[in-house]
């Protein structure tokens, strides 16, 4: 089970996690997980630029690791990166010791990659501990984001069309999570060219999370 937008109350009990990003200006922080992509992420950059839109990438240590060259033409691009642990830990799950490491694992090669300067952090799932918070924000200085609306590109349950359904609940402000993984690709194919449409023709602007 997920919320397509995060309910208000869940916010609120975490105020170290950064939600949103309200604004009067129409922007909104579209953001990918979980890459990079040898084909779904150099897609998604096609599609970026054919729109003249940003967006944020929260990757995965491992895939950085076997795709360097995707990483530095996100960079070239214009886009940001951010850090979503070396293997996709569930915090939840995990001893906060190993979750430690996980993100000092990924943040070790987004510094040999040349993107360490914009220190931000999705947990996996978005599940993070109370206790491995302050390690990450405070120790570390990374910022933690996770999200305001979820369209559900992951779950195979739902049609694309429905997926597309819920990115149109989009409002200023909201940090929007969408996948470059296979799980995700049927649904991204035919949700983003049209999301991103949708968004010009309702004047929002898309920009990079830089914090």
């Amino acid at each position: 089970m997920y919320f397509v937008r995060s309910p208000y109350l869940i916010k609120k009990l975490f105020p170290a996690i950064i939600w949103d990003l309200p604004n009067n200006e129409n922007k909104i922080y579209l953001t990918f997980d979980d890459g990079p992509h040898p084909e779904i992420t150099t897609w998604i950059l096609e599609q970026l630029k054919k729109h003249h839109s940003k967006a944020t990438f929260f990757c995965l240590g491992e895939n950085i690791k076997k795709y360097p060259e995707i990483i530095k033409q996100i960079i070239h691009d214009g886009h940001a990166i951010g850090n979503h642990g070396y293997k996709h830990l569930n915090g939840w799950n995990t001893n906060d010791d190993d979750y430690v490491q996980d993100y000092i694992q990924c943040q070790q090669l987004l510094e040999q990659v040349g993107s360490s300067e914009n220190k931000i952090f999705r947990p996996a799932y978005g599940k993070i501990k109370r206790s491995q918070i302050p390690f990450i924000h405070e120790k570390f200085k990374s910022r933690i984001i996770n999200w305001t609306l979820m369209p559900g590109d992951f779950d195979e349950t739902q049609t694309s069309e429905q997926c597309f359904s819920n990115l149109q609940k989009v409002k200023s402000g909201d940090i929007v999570v969408l996948h470059d993984n296979d799980k995700s690709w049927k649904h991204i194919q035919y949700c983003l060219p049209k999301f991103l449409e949708h968004l010009h023709s309702k004047n929002y602007k898309t920009e990079i999370i830089s914090l």
